[in-house]
């Protein structure tokens, strides 16, 4: 990402913005900080949105979907090593599609994919921390209004906090990031072990776990498909950590150990979770939470305790857990945007910075408009809740990307660059997983609004590509394209 903090005019221009001048990304980052990341980044909103909607589509066998999920993410996790080795700049996918195929639109189209990706994953973190923390609030106060109208007004006020925050040029923090990576790990502990103490004492069942139920009769590897394209929601972080490459000591060393750690921790966390849910909360109730845009962990811990009132500090834990999470995705979006203005493949007005704060005000409140307006449009339009609806299309988005990087991953081979080679048969392995969970027949009825909100939000990138050309076109001398994609982000 260019550097905000550099002194100079308010509207800075895409050739200026890296020039030989600019400092290198600080090398801070060892293999314990950069574990933390990994593991921090992944165990977001993730776990507190999902796990009972694909337990809807599987029943006790919950644990199945995020194994798969996990699985076919380490097997692109050796794609992104090879990549990330190969060229240890920060941006991505951008970066590699960039190197693979040359082509400045189709760089454009993945560059903006994860933008997208970004902007729906804090915009369902907005709707689990709204009513995660209304429901804190009534324990405390009670008569908070906690409906449909309180949920929209708080969840559009967290994005204009966001933006607040962003707009001061807050970058991203290694040690805050460790203390709110903890907070997270020590509400999933909590769920995890009044799951088990909840067993240990005899009132959950722990063999409802290897019980297979589908509501709409689909067969065991269709449900689990479907079950597994919900819980790619759970991967949202895994690009992130890559664009830490240029911030880690010795990346070529510790990258591939680290990541491969990190996902390990994160499966190994998540299906433990996933257990205790089906062990504590009855089967009829899993899909169907006392609130569902909360999840279904607070029901594991009112179920598990209810003696104890851990239930009333836990929501405030989830409000923590999914903030992080959606402040990093935003301020991803803002400045991938950012990026592409400066590179004359949006409208330069997106890439206008602050000369008071140097954050890139503009880019923020362009991504920001776009989350209200899928707040809005789904709490109001869609027949999904908001969380299903646009953590579905994160997956979707994801999925989209994994496969692309891939297929970069099978025609960079060409270069022999690198310290790291996956075996060619896991990218073709990882292309073909990705590519098949992109499909109608790994979502309900209910979820294909997924895929109209993610055409509508690629589209309205494409209009601003396409409007960006048509005014180069007409300039002299000026050409739209990632003239310095290494430092997009």
């Amino acid at each position: 990402m260019p550097d905000l903090d550099k002194s100079g005019s308010s509207e800075t221009s895409g050739p200026d913005v890296n020039g030989p001048d600019t400092p290198d990304l600080k090398r801070v980052m060892g293999p314990r900080l950069l574990l933390l990341f990994i593991v921090g980044d992944i165990l977001g909103a993730g776990i507190y949105a999902v796990t009972g909607k694909l337990a809807g589509q599987v029943g006790g066998i919950a644990w199945l979907p995020f194994l798969v999920a996990f699985a076919v993410a380490t097997i692109t996790a050796f794609s992104y090593l090879e990549l990330v080795t190969k060229y240890p700049q920060a941006a991505g996918a951008a970066l590699y599609t960039h190197k693979a195929f040359g082509v400045h639109f189709i760089t454009f189209i993945v560059a903006f994919t994860v933008v997208c990706s970004g902007i729906t994953s804090a915009s369902t973190s907005s709707g689990l921390l709204a009513s995660n923390l209304l429901i804190g609030l009534d324990e405390i106060l009670p008569g908070i209004p906690t409906g449909d109208t309180a949920t929209l007004v708080v969840a559009l006020a967290f994005m204009l906090l966001l933006a607040g925050i962003n707009l001061r040029g807050v970058g991203e923090s290694v040690k805050f990031n460790v203390v709110l990576t903890i907070i997270e790990m020590t509400a999933l502990a909590i769920v995890i072990v009044i799951g088990f103490s909840v067993v240990a004492r005899g009132d959950g069942d722990l063999g409802a776990v290897t019980v297979f139920e589908s509501p709409d009769d689909k067969g065991l590897f269709m449900a689990v498909t479907v079950a597994t394209a919900i819980a790619f929601f759970a991967m949202v972080g895994f690009e992130d950590s890559v664009n830490m490459v240029e911030e880690t000591k010795d990346p070529e060393k510790i990258f591939p150990r680290v990541m491969l750690t990190g996902l390990g921790i994160a499966v190994i966390i998540y299906v433990l979770v996933a257990i205790s849910v089906v062990a504590v909360v009855p089967a009829g109730d899993i899909a169907n939470p006392v609130n569902p845009e909360a999840g279904v962990l607070l029901d594991v811990v009112r179920i598990g305790t209810p003696d104890i009132p851990i239930d009333k500090l836990f929501p405030f834990l989830t409000v923590f857990a999914v903030a992080n999470t959606a402040l990093i995705n935003m301020l991803m979006a803002s400045r991938l945007i950012y990026g592409m203005a400066t590179q004359d493949v949006l409208p330069r007005q997106l890439g206008r910075v602050s000369q008071k704060s140097r954050a890139p005000y503009v880019a923020i409140a362009f991504t920001t408009v776009l989350a209200f307006g899928l707040i809005i449009y789904v709490r109001t339009q869609s027949e999904s809740t908001v969380v299903g609806a646009l953590s579905g299309t994160t997956s979707l988005l994801l999925l989209a990307v994994f496969t692309v990087v891939n297929i970069c991953c099978l025609v960079l081979r060409r270069d022999p660059a690198g310290a790291f080679k996956a075996p060619t048969v896991l990218p073709v392995i990882g292309a073909v997983a990705c590519a098949y969970l992109l499909g109608p027949w790994a979502r309900v009825e209910a979820d294909m609004v997924q895929y109209k909100i993610a055409a509508g939000l690629l589209g309205i990138g494409i209009v601003l590509w396409a409007l960006t050309w048509l005014v180069n076109r007409g300039a002299r001398g000026q050409k739209t394209g990632f003239r310095d994609i290494e430092h997009l982000e």
